[in-house]
């Protein structure tokens, strides 16, 4: 089994520079897409169902904004969009599509860095969140929660981690947020297992020559249960063509869909 999560900045954009067609020959079973900056009015055919997959998603009442979507070859038995938390739901930042005692999550967390006013609803986020990984930790289910998480944990995982020691994304509060994730609630971080000692940024800034220099941020994430983590067999980071400002992140499971 196969899963891709890839943050699209805007997937009409991204559709543009190739990402259909790369769907296409990814040989994906689960593609998890964040940022889609559009309504579904926007969606046309292949952005809902791009290549004969089963698709689902979660839009943003705000304009060009945030939106997340599932695709999958196999229809899902069930469909849950949005956490039940109206602050959060109306950002369009949350998909979950099972399949038999399989769970695909679709993530993308808030960013902060545009403002404090930002940083205060990433925190609040963080706060809300916790819990539901907490419920679905011990649900017994396979579950990967696939997206932009929107935090480096680690000094490995970002280039110039010196010189963000301050900055959203890298904040300490941020960094151990998600290591209790790891640490206390189980969590498994597939990149990280696979390879301890392999960046594997999958953002890069647009300004200066970032992309070119790969002076990235790994913050894309596929997070897993430990009996699924323990099937997943290898992972890479989609670099032979660039859709947006992210990578997609591409791992491989021992797993029968």
């Amino acid at each position: 089994m196969r899963i891709i999560s890839a943050n699209v900045n805007g997937i009409r954009s991204a559709y543009k520079k190739g990402f259909h067609q790369y769907l296409a020959a990814s040989g994906a079973d689960i593609v998890c897409v964040q940022e889609l900056k559009a309504q579904e009015a926007d969606l046309d055919d292949s952005m809902k169902a791009p290549h004969g997959m089963h698709g689902v998603w979660h839009c943003a009442e705000k304009r060009g904004y945030s939106g997340v979507a599932l695709y999958s070859k196999r229809e899902p038995d069930r469909v849950q969009t949005g956490m039940g938390i109206a602050e959060f739901d109306a950002e369009g930042r949350f998909v979950q599509a099972d399949f038999g005692n399989l769970s695909v999550i679709s993530l993308y967390l808030p960013s902060g860095s545009s403002s404090e006013e930002r940083q205060q609803v990433k925190f609040r986020f963080l706060e809300a969140f916790y819990p539901m990984l907490r419920e679905l930790q011990i649900q017994g289910r396979d579950i990967v929660i696939c997206g932009d998480w929107n935090i480096a944990h680690q000094n490995i995982d970002l280039k110039n981690w010196k010189g963000n020691l301050k900055n959203s994304g890298f904040l300490p509060e941020e960094r151990e947020w998600i290591g209790k994730v790891i640490a206390e609630l189980g969590w498994v971080d597939i990149w990280r297992t696979l390879y301890p000692e392999t960046p594997g940024y999958t953002w890069w800034s647009q300004r200066g020559q970032a992309y070119a220099k790969d002076v990235g941020w790994r913050i894309d994430y596929q997070m897993a249960t430990p009996a699924l983590a323990e099937r997943a067999r290898s992972a890479h980071v989609y670099k032979q063509e660039k859709f947006s400002d992210h990578a997609p992140l591409v791992v491989d499971y021992d797993y029968p869909l």
